[in-house]
């Protein structure tokens, strides 16, 4: 039986925020449908297309989910914090 890891503290949440914010991050969670997907997604500014940047400085409207760039599918998608199953990444990469 796997334990399963959430991302309930904030020191948790800007942990992952950070690593998001420097890399390209692979993320497996859970859809709402109950399907698993792994999205290749990233926040570095670097790699996110300039018409794709945010306009403005809009907060999030949920903090139950986090919304990151699809690098695969070249746009916004987002995933509840309590959905994540795994995160593989690699530094510098």
């Amino acid at each position: 039986m796997s334990e399963k890891f959430e991302f309930k503290t904030k020191k948790e949440k800007n942990w992952l925020l950070g690593l998001l914010r420097s890399e390209v991050v692979d993320i497996t969670f859970t859809k709402k449908d109950g399907s698993e997907r792994i999205m290749k997604c990233t926040l570095l500014e670097s790699k996110i297309p300039s018409d794709k940047m945010p306009k403005g400085t809009e907060k999030a409207k949920n903090d139950e989910v986090l919304p990151v760039f699809d690098i695969e599918n070249d746009g916004w998608r987002s995933f509840r914090w309590d959905s994540i199953r795994q995160i593989n990444f690699t530094i510098g990469g």
